[in-house]
């Protein structure tokens, strides 16, 4: 018997009778005079005490924890404690620098521009300058100004008949399920208002998407929500009806995502209620499994021939697909088929190992897939040495919060950025972690409808918009700062990183291919292996 258990045998065996005798007289079953004793102070006190007592004898008999049957009720003052450790460590604790995946510093960025506050930083920077892999750009003494209007970007290559023209800064992919119709409805009216698009996620089309005529990019991932029919299986015909409308600007199609690439998905039939059923076309009722794969191809090939058939079926609106890059000859080997069929997507939308989603395994989350920087620069420098880079813009979308995070991405490579865990932010998001749970403290990542109800949609709409365009502000300030009358100046030796050899630019820590260079003999040695593995007809 350990010394806690000894301990409680003692205070249970002293107290509890007196406890129960000062109930006794607290209700009127004098045994003593009861002038005396009748205390609300003694009543709390007996109260506690048989409490005690009755947590304790759980502990040591049921409980489930080796602590608590040998602390009893003391072990449950460590629970406790422990279940607020995250509000205790951000509210009190954490540094501005030291927070993940967004810091306080980040956070406090996106909440003042949302509400268009003062975004300005007193008494000098509290990153450490010094550290390796910090990443600075060099500025001109020529600094110029850029005009907002004339930094959009036209998506749509040779065989796309509808072309769409983009802002730098959107919404990423984000369904109706991990977020609550009030967070979806607010990101669609902030994006109406802003001029920017709004990516549905792999959700299907909700009414929520549609709420406020925003510009939609509808993301078809492995369960085809929105266009399948019962089996699972894509429905030509419920895609033709649904890309026809006219918010619907661009087709996405997921092959995977940053967070937890090459892993499906699971929506228990508990979940599937009337309205969600309706929207993915599935089972009321019934659990719907998510292939990590694409029953529609299983090839590079076969990618592209499902791009060409979306783009007829939508009547020639943009099409691309969205990926974190794993093995590198897998996506060389797209590639390859592109070079072979002369299929080319309109856009290639890269996400990074460091993405966000509602629910990971952690192992996945922690492990798998290249950051975004390096994959960005990795898609876009490889396109560039097929010689097809000038006809397929990249969209870059891990991690994006700061107009220097939009500037590190463009300049690697990127046409346009998105940005989804910022834009939750801007929605009210406070980053509890508790998205999993469906306990959502600020109703944005939830279906509870008692939670939900308090995101007010007019006024989240507008910060979501004040948010993108005081960003969009910052990034064109910064690329001004460097000279440039546009966007499409940028380069990646723009970007510097510190190494142990100090700072160098992103051409000098990674190396570039001219135009055209994979189609000839002087392939450098960094990507001649697996280019020579890449294949157009199967994913080596």
């Amino acid at each position: 018997m350990t010394g806690a258990v000894r301990f409680y045998w003692l205070i249970a065996l002293l107290f509890t009778p007196l406890s129960v005798f000062l109930l006794l007289q607290a209700t009127g079953y004098s045994l003593w005079p009861a002038d005396f004793l009748r205390q609300p102070g003694l009543l709390l006190l007996s109260v506690l005490f048989l409490l005690f007592t009755a947590v304790g004898l759980y502990d040591l008999r049921w409980a489930d924890s080796n602590l608590r049957k040998n602390y009893p009720v003391f072990a449950n003052i460590r629970f406790m404690l422990e279940g607020i450790r995250p509000e205790i460590r951000q509210y009190f604790i954490a540094d501005n620098q030291e927070e993940a995946p967004f810091n306080r510093e980040t956070r406090d960025l996106i909440y003042r521009r949302a509400k268009r506050l003062d975004d300005t930083l007193p008494f000098g920077t509290e990153r450490d300058i010094t550290a390796d892999g910090y990443l600075c750009i060099f500025h001109s003494i020529n600094a110029r100004h850029i005009d907002p209007d004339s930094s959009r970007v036209l998506i749509g290559g040779p065989h796309c008949t509808q072309p769409y023209l983009a802002s730098l800064l959107n919404i990423s992919g984000m369904s109706f399920g991990a977020l609550s119709n009030n967070a979806i409805s607010a990101l669609n009216k902030g994006a109406k208002l802003g001029g920017f698009f709004h990516n549905t996620g792999e959700g299907g089309i909700s009414p929520y998407h549609l709420s406020y005529g925003g510009d939609l990019v509808w993301q078809i991932g492995t369960g085809y929500f929105g266009c399948r029919d019962l089996a699972g299986r894509f429905s030509d015909e419920a895609f033709r009806l649904a890309s026809s409308q006219d918010v619907v600007k661009m087709i996405e199609i997921k092959l995977s995502q940053g967070a937890k690439p090459s892993h499906g998905g699971v929506l228990p039939g508990a979940k599937v209620s009337e309205e969600i059923a309706r929207i993915r076309l599935v089972e009321v009722g019934k659990t719907v499994y998510s292939p990590a794969n694409h029953p529609e191809f299983d090839t590079p090939e076969g990618l592209l021939q499902f791009v060409q058939r979306l783009r007829q079926l939508s009547q020639g609106k943009p099409i691309g697909f969205k990926l974190c890059i794993g093995k590198k000859s897998e996506f060389m080997g797209i590639v390859k088929a592109m070079l072979k069929t002369g299929i080319l997507p309109d856009f290639i939308t890269v996400d990074g190992a460091e993405g966000g989603t509602g629910a990971a395994p952690l192992e996945f989350s922690n492990r798998l897939g290249m950051p975004c920087l390096e994959a960005t620069y990795f898609v876009s420098q490889v396109l560039r040495g097929a010689g097809l880079r000038n006809q397929i813009r990249v969209i870059s979308a891990g991690k994006n919060a700061s107009g220097f995070d939009m500037m590190a991405k463009i300049a690697l490579g990127a046409d346009v950025v998105n940005s989804a865990r910022a834009m939750m932010l801007a929605l009210g998001c406070i980053q509890s972690k508790s998205c999993n749970t469906n306990k959502c403290p600020t109703g944005v990542a939830t279906q509870d409808a008692a939670r939900s109800k308090a995101l007010d949609v007019d006024l989240r709409a507008e910060r979501v918009r004040n948010y993108q365009a005081g960003t969009v502000s910052a990034f064109l300030e910064l690329c001004g700062a460097l000279g440039y009358s546009s966007p499409s100046e940028l380069k990646p030796a723009d970007l510097y990183q510190r190494t142990t050899n100090g700072l160098r630019h992103f051409d000098q820590v990674y190396t570039p291919l001219l135009s055209g260079q994979l189609l000839n003999e002087s392939i450098p040695a960094i990507y001649a292996e697996d280019w020579m593995h890449a294949e157009a007809e199967r994913f080596v």
